[in-house]
């Protein structure tokens, strides 16, 4: 009777097996590249941005990026002003949106592939994807314009971004913290605790009327 049981468990298993695999052929694993792509892609609307603040060191002109009102280079030296970065989240991804700490403008792309400062970054062409290339450089793909990377020359000028390819060098970049004074809301240092002196105080006295007889 043992014997008898075992083999129809074992029967059992063999039948779902083969129920598992024929299901497995009828309904393919989902594509999760694919997924993660889309849900990149889309704005997050409810989660707190998440802002990081650092420098871009260009790989090309061997300074860091900088935005001076509309006018954007790579020619700051290291702990400028200008050269410190406010990275905003923009999705679930690794998209964000860069602005200028001091000037207080985003970093854009217009349509004929120039860098340009701007007061306002909602639109795509503010937005644009990290990517981390295998040798450990940071890339800046625009959302708005696929393939379009930001790119300087030696000297820290802006390259036509239709002109640049992934593998270049000048659209390689390293994130360096700013040597500079901390950012708000990191302004006030901690300080040490200190007593405070109050002058002594006297205690009212009570004034104790007196009991009338009835």
């Amino acid at each position: 009777m043992y014997a008898i049981n075992q083999r129809c468990i074992y029967i059992s298993f063999h039948f779902f097996v083969l129920w598992c695999h024929a299901q497995g052929e009828n309904h393919p694993s989902p594509n999760f590249n694919q997924y993660v792509r889309e849900q990149g892609a889309v704005t997050d609307q409810l989660s707190r941005r998440q802002v990081r603040v650092y420098q871009l060191y260009s790989r090309t002109s061997g300074k860091h990026v900088q935005i001076q009102g509309k006018k954007v280079t790579a020619t700051a030296e290291d702990g400028n002003t200008f050269a410190r970065l406010f990275v905003e989240t923009d999705t679930f991804g690794s998209r964000v949106r860069i602005r200028g700490a001091e000037s207080g403008r985003y970093l854009c792309m217009n349509r004929k592939g120039k860098l340009v400062g701007k007061p306002n970054g909602r639109s795509r062409d503010c937005i644009f994807t990290e990517i981390v290339l295998e040798n450990n450089y940071t890339a800046f793909q625009n959302a708005k314009y696929e393939g379009w990377y930001v790119a300087f020359t030696r000297k820290g000028r802006p390259i036509k971004a239709s002109k640049t390819r992934q593998n270049q060098r000048e659209v390689h970049f390293i994130k360096r913290l700013h040597k500079g004074p901390l950012p708000f809301p990191n302004m006030d240092r901690p300080r040490h605790f200190e007593f405070i002196s109050f002058p002594p105080t006297r205690r009212a006295k009570r004034n104790r009327k007196s009991r009338t007889s009835p």
